[in-house]
């Protein structure tokens, strides 16, 4: 990665963006810093009620500290669903919103909940199938449940 002009600025190594509703976007980015260490910052940006600008709060997690938080977020985010709302919907507001905040999609695929006790495990049998390299494939036969 090159930096410019001496900075200590970190460099963009992956962004994704998440809109949520008509006034809330997540940046999930992953910054490089210059010692090669990269940096999970997720910044919530608000738009701002009297539609002068955005409010931006961010948190960073380092490197070294990754797996704690994707613990601690499993954990909490586990709790919410299994503890404290089991019957809610969390896909009820799971629309994809345009810049200009229309809906851009409402169709969501439907999931169902399954019980552990209620899922079936196959054995599938493998097969072997040559390739041009006359290098044999494994495919295994995966049954959808």
């Amino acid at each position: 990665m090159g930096y410019e002009n001496n900075d200590n600025k970190l460099v963009t190594a992956y962004s994704q963006k998440v809109r949520a509703g008509k006034k809330r976007t997540y940046f999930f980015d992953i910054k490089e810093a210059r010692n090669n260490t990269y940096s999970l910052i997720i910044t919530e940006s608000r738009k701002r009620f009297d539609d002068r600008g955005f409010d931006r709060s961010s948190i960073y997690v380092y490197q070294e500290d990754i797996n704690k938080f994707a613990k601690g977020l499993a954990e909490a985010v586990d709790y919410i669903k299994t503890e404290l709302l089991p019957n809610y919907d969390f896909d009820e507001f799971n629309n994809d919103y345009q810049e200009n905040g229309e809906i851009a999609s409402t169709t969501l695929p439907v999931v169902q909940e399954v019980k552990a006790e209620e899922v079936v495990i196959k054995e599938a049998p493998i097969t072997e199938t040559k390739t041009d390299d006359s290098i044999p494939i494994q495919h295994e036969e995966v049954d959808k449940w």
